[in-house]
């Protein structure tokens, strides 16, 4: 077994990214720090290994990424286990992030959504709520983005179909987006 495998397949990856350029992610953090500047706040979701980095981006902006600052409002909303059970029970999984975003969300804040695929619906749902309320809506996705890729206001692709290369991208974006945030407002 080659454990060091994946190091070759990120870095391929992360070479086709930089080649792809930084104009996707220049945007997403200007629409975050115009939302912020304007009393807006960040609201972000996904699935699985998807979920714990939309948590880890949220807890970045409210604490801090590498400087100290004002808090930044930010909301997983992965995170009240009451919340998401209580909505897949009564209505339906497809619908745990999308009820969440029409009970916090304002026009003016702004929906990260994160999914290796493009193709889960509790995500495309959650998209969709979030442009009926007038948020701005940035998405991190694998390959081609999925069905996700017509939807939100940024998308941020990642040049692959391998899902932990995907998300270990993800990952990179998202501290890359937090440090021009931190950067922009401090």
């Amino acid at each position: 077994m080659n454990c060091f495998k994946a190091v070759g397949e990120l870095t391929e990856v992360l070479e086709m990214l930089g080649r792809a350029g930084s104009d996707g992610l220049d945007k997403a953090a200007e629409t975050i720090v115009r939302s912020v500047k304007k009393g807006g706040k960040i609201l972000a979701f996904g699935n699985g290994g998807s979920a714990a980095e939309a948590q880890h981006f949220a807890a970045e902006l409210v604490n801090r990424f590498m400087i100290e600052r004002k808090a930044i409002p930010a909301i997983a909303l992965t995170t009240d286990a009451s919340a998401l059970t209580s909505i897949a029970n009564d209505r339906s999984f497809e619908k745990i992030f999308s009820r969440q975003i029409e009970a916090f969300g304002a026009k003016g804040d702004v929906a990260i959504a994160l999914t290796t695929s493009g193709r889960s619906q509790n995500i495309i749902e959650g998209l969709k709520a979030a442009k009926a309320k007038g948020l701005a809506t940035i998405a991190l996705t694998g390959e081609g983005g999925g069905a996700v890729a017509g939807l939100p206001d940024v998308l941020l692709y990642v040049p692959s179909k391998s899902t932990p290369r995907i998300q270990e991208a993800h990952l990179l974006i998202l501290h890359m987006i937090a440090e021009a945030v931190e950067a922009a407002l401090s």
